[in-house]
């Protein structure tokens, strides 16, 4: 069965220039909610598959950038189909997208390429975020939560700069950070950001309670 990313390809192969509701109204029903196609949307426009502009009309229509080659209709960036799965790009794009509500341009490297996975800037502030997907098993968890420890505080030349983690909001996450020690946190100011499937986010410092960071 086609993917989301896939459909999209493919409508906007037979006509450029649809808008989001549009699309969902085409792809689902009249009236659908229109979230996942915008995520969507914009993640093609971050990759550089499509264009976002406005039409004659004043609406904003979603244009192919050029030819669609085979490969970009095999899906690279949608969650493998699973109620709490999470990839690492998924976990970007939840957050680019939560961020941008914020009011805060997120640029994003996606995939595999080098260099800062999110980073941040709104007001002359500026926010760096390394990010992991939700692995597969246990002790992946563990290597990935160590890694991305790792990756942080190499990133962390900005003495202006907020650093963040980004992770999949799953237990066994949040046990290891409620793990590290309180000084660790409190002396580098590094804060976890807990991303759920639907988008939802949640920041938590040294403290462990949690709670939703507005900006």
């Amino acid at each position: 069965m086609p993917t989301l990313r896939q459909r999209i390809m493919q409508l906007l192969q037979t006509g450029d220039g649809l808008t989001d509701r549009e699309m969902t109204d085409r792809l689902f029903a009249p009236g659908a909610a229109q979230q996942p196609v915008n995520q969507t949307c914009r993640q093609l426009q971050s990759q550089g598959h499509t264009s976002r502009r406005s039409r004659s009309d004043g609406k904003i229509g979603n244009y192919l950038t050029g030819p669609v080659a085979p490969e970009l209709l095999q899906d690279q960036l949608q969650p493998t189909p699973s109620a709490h799965f999470l990839s690492e790009d998924s976990v970007k794009l939840h957050l680019k997208t939560w961020l941008e509500s914020q009011g805060w341009r997120a640029h994003v490297v996606w995939r595999k390429e080098r260099g800062i996975d999110i980073d941040a800037s709104k007001q002359g502030r500026r926010w760096i975020i390394e990010a992991k997907g939700s692995g597969s098993l246990d002790p992946m968890r563990v290597n990935y939560f160590l890694a991305i420890l790792g990756e942080i505080l190499q990133r962390m030349n900005d003495p202006a700069a907020k650093y963040s983690i980004g992770l999949p909001d799953r237990q066994q996450f949040r046990n290891l950070w409620a793990r590290l020690p309180e000084l660790a946190k409190s002396r580098t100011g590094i804060t976890a950001l807990f991303v759920d499937v639907k988008g939802n986010v949640v920041e938590i410092a040294e403290s462990a309670l949690g709670h939703s960071y507005m900006g």
